[in-house]
């Protein structure tokens, strides 16, 4: 996929239960979302362009040398906003894939992005992501940590059955671990914003899974490592660490 064919899109708002204000908390003089725009834009993918409801968050990432887009306040999650935001940026339907980057990811690595769009190499795929392979034990058992049930399709690709907050599958074997981070072929976004929440997504309280249920494929890149999400104070900290020099 060629760079004019393909946009990442960061979706941030300055509303979070556990850290408000976080896409402008401060790292090492710099915003957090202008840590992410670096990020995504190292990959080298194509455009980069954050979508936000405030215009603080614009206004920093314009000053950083970026773009943003402001959105509508009352979307109910990252992928109706980038949607809209889609429509702003690329009014004439040039764009082809969408990479749905969390504006929480400061330290994520841009071979990490790029590997988001390694499964559309498959024309079947509707909509790829990625995953690692789980190793501390507390992680199989523990809710907060989503589950990838796959059947390998190629060399540290899988084809997607079903993700769940339980441990599974069960028996001797991997598991995986989800990581929220997307890519989108147009026609596939358009389609599953279009769709009603369905049953099994409200019950695990998974996006995803809405897809699933109405028969899209998604496809799943394996990499080394979860990237950092920063949803506490003490996840800021870390960042800091990670990113000093």
């Amino acid at each position: 996929m060629s760079r004019s064919e393909t946009i990442i899109l960061v979706p941030a708002r300055m509303a979070a239960s556990r850290l408000p204000g976080k896409p402008l908390a401060d790292i090492h003089g710099e915003a957090m979302i202008v840590h992410v725009w670096r990020r995504a834009m190292e990959a080298d993918l194509g455009r980069v362009v954050v979508a936000t409801d405030d215009a603080g968050i614009a206004g920093v990432v314009r000053g950083a040398g970026g773009e943003a887009v402001i959105t509508r306040a009352d979307h109910v999650n990252g992928t109706s906003r980038i949607f809209e935001a889609l429509a702003i940026a690329d009014p004439d339907g040039k764009v082809e894939v969408i990479v749905n980057l969390q504006g929480d990811l400061p330290t994520i690595r841009p071979e990490t992005v790029r590997a988001a769009l390694l499964p559309l190499a498959d024309p079947a795929v509707d909509i790829a992501t990625i995953a690692t392979e789980i190793v501390r034990e507390e992680e199989k058992t523990a809710s907060s940590v989503v589950k990838m049930v796959g059947t390998p399709v190629g060399d540290r690709l899988f084809r997607a059955l079903y993700f769940t907050r339980a441990t599974a599958p069960t028996g001797e074997g991997p598991l995986y671990h989800h990581i929220g981070l997307y890519a989108y072929r147009r026609a596939a976004l358009a389609r599953y914003v279009g769709l009603p929440p369905s049953p099994l997504e409200q019950r695990e309280k998974l996006e995803q899974l809405r897809a699933l249920e109405n028969g899209m494929r998604i496809d799943v890149a394996l990499v080394d490592a979860v990237p950092l999400g920063v949803d506490t104070p003490a996840d800021l900290d870390r960042a800091r660490t990670m990113l000093a020099g």
